[in-house]
């Protein structure tokens, strides 16, 4: 235990917290929150995700406990010794101290047992594996409190040895990294991490999506990704280089819209093709895929446009296409950067109208029906546009019973 405390953290007032936490600690059993939750809290963050509690007790004892006290409990992972404690309309993750007996970079096969510090010593990163007692005292057993301070994100231990028995922590060391580091990542750490970048082609593709998604998103993941293309691992797990600059620019640009999807766009959008290796490389959903597609579908009709162009172009393909198209075409240089953010400025605030006129009103003109309808009213609408939505419903049906004059 160190001196150090937390004062005021969320977790430590949260009544499902304190009840879990007491009824562990009672008649010889000990209980202490771990991981995310301390690290965020220390750092001033909010906590991220569940609460996870380690404690001495097994899984069994801690079903019967919970039960005691009125809780539901559900085996979400009893073969490592996870319970998931339900109450007050939240969850918390209960886990039995364990021990590594055998890894294989991918599962471990684990025993359990009563030593903290052999617990802490099988986690990834020391900022992982502080602990927290329901007083807010601060249990550090393997440097972590220095290295949360200078923001430094170093495995425990040997950084081999901790990516030897999970393969997925060298892309967490970079996820963690432009999460919570600063400067230039542990050198160890990186290391470690190009030595073990062929073995990231053992990793499902959900595994990879899973870590980039949140990776592309945090503070730091412009000078993370440069540091991942130039030690060869993002052309790896990629199939091909990133536009790093582009991210770079699309990630300092405020306005942009920050969702990982976009930033998958500028970083590997050169062409649709590319999108379309990114997405099974990362095994993305359907909704992901078309964001990326149909921000870089909306590009060519924005360049050397203006107002009229961009309205016409968000009636076609949506907001979210072209605010997302004149992002990344400002991050690409294509596009002045005030330029950019005015006219996507405009676009948000725009609500195009509907168009006055169906179907109906065509057949109802005297053209019989079958393709020619679907033809004019295309041309229709597409005066429309060119119009930028100025003609209402009688102007259009004027434009129509001209159409008809013409073919009789």
């Amino acid at each position: 235990m160190t001196d150090a405390r937390l004062a005021g953290a969320d977790f430590l007032a949260d009544p499902l917290v304190v009840d879990v936490l007491r009824i562990l600690s009672a008649e010889g059993g000990a209980a202490r929150v771990v991981g995310g939750a301390v690290r965020n809290a220390l750092m001033g963050l909010p906590a991220s995700g569940d609460i996870d509690i380690a404690t001495t007790l097994l899984p069994d004892e801690v079903m019967a406990r919970a039960a005691a006290a009125g809780l539901q409990s559900v085996p979400t992972g009893i073969e490592h010794g996870t319970v998931t404690v339900i109450g007050r309309h939240r969850v918390v993750e209960v886990t039995t101290l364990r021990e590594d007996v055998e890894t294989n970079g991918r599962h471990a096969v684990v025993r359990f047992g009563t030593d903290w510090a052999a617990d802490a010593a099988r986690r990834d990163f020391t900022m992982n594996a502080l602990f927290a007692d329901a007083q807010g005292r601060i249990f550090d057993l393997v440097g972590g409190l220095d290295d949360l301070a200078a923001r430094r994100v170093r495995f425990i231990g040997s950084a081999d040895q901790r990516i030897a028995e999970d393969r997925l922590r060298v892309l967490r060391f970079f996820r963690f990294h432009a999460r919570y580091g600063h400067g230039a990542p542990d050198a160890e750490g990186l290391a470690a991490a190009i030595r073990a970048r062929h073995a990231l082609g053992d990793l499902s593709a959900e595994r990879i999506g899973q870590e980039m998604r949140r990776l592309v998103i945090a503070p730091g993941a412009a000078a993370t990704l440069a540091v991942m293309q130039d030690s060869g691992i993002l052309p790896l797990i990629a199939a091909g280089v990133g536009r790093v600059g582009v991210f770079q620019r699309l990630a300092a640009d405020a306005g942009a819209p920050d969702d990982p999807a976009l930033r998958f766009a500028a970083l590997f959008g050169f062409v649709q093709e590319d999108i379309d290796r990114i997405v099974r490389r990362f095994r993305l959903a359907n909704r992901e895929r078309d964001r990326m597609t149909e921000a870089l579908a909306a590009r060519p009709a924005l360049m050397g446009g203006g107002p009229a162009s961009d309205r016409v172009a968000l009636y076609r393909r949506g907001r979210e296409a072209v605010t997302g198209a004149l992002a990344l075409l400002a991050a690409e240089g294509r596009l002045p950067a005030a330029e950019a953010a005015a006219r996507r400025s405009a676009i948000e605030a725009f609500q195009p109208a509907v168009f006055p006129l169906s179907g109906r009103d065509v057949v109802e003109a005297g053209i019989g029906r079958g393709p020619a309808v679907g033809v004019i009213l295309r041309h229709l609408e597409d005066w429309w546009l060119r119009e930028d939505f100025r003609p209402d419903a009688a102007m259009l049906r004027r434009r129509l019973q001209e159409i008809v004059a013409a073919q009789q």
